[in-house]
């Protein structure tokens, strides 16, 4: 396999850039996750209330990104990233203003609408910054940047929300966001558009079996992980009695498994891919069947953490190369957009079924629900898309 050191200069400054673009998205995305409490006694709501703008977030995310992604296909890459860059800062410091509950809401759609598009075309513009040998390091740097968020991200975005309020969570994350888009604007090449999509292309898509395979994969994964994932704060405080700081330091472990996951991709992923999946997919699961089990020890839970951020990362990131692997360049970006949308209708869902059961039952059930959900979906890609996969490539080496 190709080493990251024989990457240029030219092609490392972008894809630094991407992932930093990367990190603030993750982090934007992630961060009520880790303030849930603390935005939730700002405007007198409860844990499963304050939810809601998680799960609004997410499914507006899901409707937009193919529209978006299909309409948006005729612009050249490169403006098309900065005016979403541009987009999502404004969402930023119109969170931070935000009056009432709603307004904040409003203003989380907005960032949800640049979201839409990021992610459906970060994952592309970084694979075609290299050629194909690389493009497991240039796909892992994404990941990294989204792992990053969790490590530092997340919990430093608690801290400073902890410390002087959820606003200047935001606020901080605009700024960074417009240095970012500064930095782009100077280093990332032009990437014309290739043929534009429409939406008369996307039966074609949907008669690809890897690409179908895919998508009901993650629905069921995303949902399942996000069931638990969207309540693990109030989860470790309540249930696995944690003390503030060290809810944060096991949100920073969670992440620091996240980047380990995303390196061992980019050194092991062509070796073995189909077992690489299924033990990655399969440790989410166990992941989240365990939670309750080891809540009463700190040592334990570390574990999940740290099992539960490498599978979780490494999944999702080699779900994204087999998408790239399997389309057509010229619908790519609408593919990737469809499996964002996906993504994000199971992180609504899972948020929403989070909330039900802990209404309804207790927080601590939340890992049974999300596990129960993931093992379906391990099913389904064991028994669908590994099958789609082979089928593809015997018809491929034959004569």
């Amino acid at each position: 396999m190709a080493t990251s050191s024989s990457l240029t200069r030219r092609q490392w400054l972008p894809l630094i850039g991407l992932s930093a673009a990367a990190f603030v998205f993750n982090t934007s995305e992630f961060m009520p996750i880790g303030l849930l409490l603390d935005i939730g006694q700002s405007f007198a709501l409860t844990e499963s209330q304050t939810g809601i703008m998680i799960s609004v977030y997410a499914w507006a995310v899901m409707l937009l990104s193919m529209p978006l992604m299909v309409l948006s296909s005729r612009f050249e890459f490169k403006k098309l990233l900065l005016g979403v860059i541009g987009l999502f800062t404004l969402g930023q410091f119109l969170s931070t203003i935000a009056p009432n509950f709603p307004f904040l809401i409003a203003a989380r759609l907005v960032v949800a609408t640049s979201h839409a598009i990021f992610w459906s075309i970060a994952t592309i513009i970084a694979a075609r910054l290299v050629d194909p040998k690389h493009q497991p390091i240039a796909l892992s740097l994404i990941a990294t940047g989204s792992s990053i968020a969790m490590i530092a991200g997340l919990p430093l975005g608690r801290m400073l929300g902890l410390a002087m309020g959820w606003r200047m969570t935001f606020a901080s994350v605009g700024l960074i966001s417009a240095a970012i888009l500064l930095y782009l604007c100077l280093v990332m090449p032009k990437h014309e558009a290739t043929e534009r999509f429409t939406f008369r292309q996307l039966p074609s898509l949907l008669k690809n079996p890897i690409l179908v395979s895919l998508y009901i994969v993650i629905a069921f994964i995303a949902t399942g992980y996000y069931t638990g994932y969207s309540y693990i704060e109030p989860f470790m405080a309540q249930i696995a009695n944690m003390s503030p700081s060290l809810i944060t330091t096991s949100l920073t472990i969670f992440g620091l498994a996240g980047l380990a996951g995303s390196i061992i991709f980019s050194k092991v992923y062509d070796l073995n891919r189909f077992r690489f999946i299924a033990i990655t997919l399969t440790g989410v699961m166990i992941s989240l069947l365990s939670l309750q089990i080891c809540a009463s020890s700190f040592t334990a839970i570390i574990a999940i953490c740290i099992i539960w951020g490498m599978c979780s990362t490494a999944f999702n990131v080699a779900f994204q190369s087999e998408l790239i692997r399997y389309t057509n360049p010229s619908a790519s970006a609408v593919a990737m957009s469809i499996y964002s949308g996906l993504f994000n209708l199971g992180i609504g869902t899972g948020t929403a079924i989070g909330g039900q059961v802990t209404d309804k039952l207790s927080v601590a059930n939340v890992g049974y629900a999300g596990g129960i959900i993931t093992a379906i979906g391990v099913a389904v890609a064991i028994s669908a898309l590994f099958c789609a996969i082979r089928h593809r490539e015997t018809q491929t080496s034959t004569p």
